[in-house]
């Protein structure tokens, strides 16, 4: 797995690293942070993380109130920069929304980064009595998600067991996967079928099937999927039903990139 320059090299901006490590450590359920918590979260001293976020504050990439530190409106634009060099999710989301609304299921488009998927795109369901989306920027699991199973599955076999090892695996539900060369088994089942159907491992009562979104190189660049209620559609029907329009719109997506 290639990295961009070593944490041991002489090239390597630790205070750049440090600045990152406090930005990555706010979160949905972390949206605010006290110095010394995230001096905590992001593994640094309390100077070290006060110089960072004081830095980060004249940037106006941080708002201070009182104590308590929150990211401020600025740091879309790092996002936003990421995604507007990613041809492909711009040309998904209208392709996504038309599938929701025809399947009347939400769908989420994904990449991998590490051990999870970060979310770069969504459609919302038109309909109430299916999940809905998930935010963009969410980051999840990529061993107990639909998408990141399709997405490893395009991995050599030894970087798949790479990612895992270093991974800590967390039972979210009674049906989540915990045996390591189980989630591997899976992920290459998955990779032979060409889908994958996740059930209820990472939150109970969800279904999500997903497809990968593959150039004519045959490299993954990400992933889409849709998400139901389990108790509303069945595996079969998701398979029958889901799978076929899924798969049209992955390979419409996916025309002209190359």
């Amino acid at each position: 797995m290639s990295t961009v320059g070593e944490r041991d090299g002489k090239e390597f901006m630790a205070s750049l690293a440090k600045g990152l490590a406090v930005l990555s450590a706010f979160s949905a359920g972390r949206p605010t942070m006290s110095l010394s918590e995230a001096a905590q979260a992001a593994g640094l001293s309390r100077a070290a993380a006060r110089r960072v976020l004081l830095t980060l504050g004249a940037l106006g990439y941080v708002e201070q109130n009182g104590r308590n530190f929150t990211l401020a409106p600025k740091i879309l634009e790092l996002g936003f920069a990421y995604l507007s060099i990613q041809s492909w999710i711009e040309r998904a989301e209208p392709l996504m929304r038309q599938l929701s609304t025809d399947v009347r299921a939400a769908s989420n488009a994904a990449t991998l980064h590490g051990a999870e998927v970060v979310f770069v795109a969504r459609a919302t369901a038109p309909s109430w009595l299916m999940a809905p989306a998930t935010p963009v920027g969410t980051r999840l699991p990529a061993f107990h998600t639909s998408l990141g199973r399709v997405l490893l599955g395009h991995l050599p076999q030894e970087d798949i067991w790479a990612r895992l090892k270093a991974t800590r695996i967390v039972q979210h539900t009674p049906y989540t996967i915990m045996d390591r060369a189980a989630l591997v088994e899976r992920v290459i089942a998955d990779r032979e079928q060409g889908f994958s159907i996740v059930d209820e491992e990472l939150e109970r009562g969800l279904r999500t099937l997903a497809v990968p979104v593959v150039s004519r190189a045959g490299a993954a660049i990400g992933a889409i999927n849709l998400v139901a209620r389990a108790g509303q559609t069945t595996r079969n029907e998701m398979r029958d039903r889901f799978l076929p329009p899924l798969q049209e719109t992955a390979a419409r997506i996916a025309e002209g990139l190359a």
